[in-house]
């Protein structure tokens, strides 16, 4: 269904002035997207009935191309706030405008600044609206859907909110990486999963959920966005600017599982040891089982030899007499 089908009514502006970002500017500007996006292009969306029509929810879009945060926020039916990269704040050209679209800057070195906007965030929730971050961190520089960052899953668990997942193709062919001019009318798809929620994922308390549940979102991802998935980090060494994305037989990468962690290599187990050697020098000598065994008759100092007690006749032996002589007790 493209954006030229839609009714007014399907999609509201929610005014919110005291939430980050300019209430009138962002009205306008979203219009103005909404229009190019089903004009300019082949523009189609699927699964637009996962995003809830009120309360809170975050959207978690694969990331390829600069123009990702053009034609999912068109896909939309609400108005939606969303994380940027802290770089945007050092160009004239984006300091002012993206703020005002409801942006909120983060610092990607971590840290307390990086807590500040995860704040920020939850303020967004809170107050029940559509938040946006893409959890690969960056943009893929290889075509491949990296391993998630689990700040989506802690604002999802902090804020009782659900993630919709989000896949979409068409935008890299119609703005690649370091590139401005956009391709016009190059087809481009936006769908959107099923809400999934924390719970579902073992314990919110537990902090191994933020990673199960990272990697589930991940693996609804990859199949919305039809990306093979590499249990990288995007923007690591392997996730190189002249590399392509690689068939999937060809792959080194894991395909994600549900729920279990993505990318998990199974457990080393040590071979047992099939044979014991042999020791070194001649093989002792074991006596057969169930007969009694002789001690070693060893010289002491002045080279006598010891004394070796009898031993005890087994039971139902007769002691052994010789021919001609009379047993004990006989007459």
């Amino acid at each position: 269904m493209g954006l030229l089908g839609d009714s007014p009514a399907e999609y509201a502006f929610e005014a919110a002035p005291e939430l980050p970002g300019s209430d009138r500017l962002s009205k306008i500007m979203f219009g103005g997207i909404r229009q190019f996006a089903s004009r300019g292009f082949d523009f189609e969306i699927e699964g637009r009935d996962n995003v809830p029509k009120h309360g809170p929810a975050i959207l978690t879009p694969n990331h390829l191309s600069f123009c990702d945060s053009i034609f999912v926020p068109a896909a939309l039916p609400r108005r939606v706030w969303a994380i940027g990269k802290g770089e945007y704040m050092d160009s004239w050209k984006t300091k002012h405008i993206f703020p005002a679209l409801g942006m909120i800057p983060v610092d990607r070195a971590g840290g307390d600044a990086a807590m500040a906007a995860l704040d920020t965030a939850a303020s967004v929730l809170d107050a029940g609206r559509l938040f946006m971050i893409y959890p690969e961190g960056t943009r893929s520089r290889s075509g491949n859907l990296h391993k998630g960052r689990t700040g989506a899953a802690r604002l999802a668990i902090r804020c009782d909110a659900p993630i919709v997942p989000v896949g979409h193709e068409g935008t890299l062919a119609v703005q690649p990486p370091d590139t401005v001019k956009m391709k016009l009318r190059s087809p481009v798809v936006v769908r959107f999963g099923a809400p999934m929620w924390a719970k579902d994922f073992g314990d919110p308390e537990d902090p191994r959920t933020f990673r199960r549940f990272t990697d589930a979102v991940m693996f609804e991802i990859a199949q919305l966005s039809g990306q093979t998935y590499v249990d990288t980090y995007a923007g690591s060494t392997e996730d190189s600017s002249t590399s392509k994305p690689a068939p999937k037989e060809e792959q080194s990468g894991v395909t994600p599982r549900r729920p279990s962690v993505v990318g998990s290599a199974p457990v080393a187990r040590p071979k047992l040891q099939e044979t014991v050697p042999a020791p070194s020098g001649p093989a002792p000598i074991r006596p057969p089982s169930g007969r009694p065994t002789v001690p070693a008759r060893r010289p002491d100092r002045i080279g006598v030899l010891p004394e070796v007690p009898a031993l005890r006749l087994p039971p139902g032996r007769r002691e052994r007499v010789p021919h001609g002589a009379v047993r004990s007790g006989q007459g």
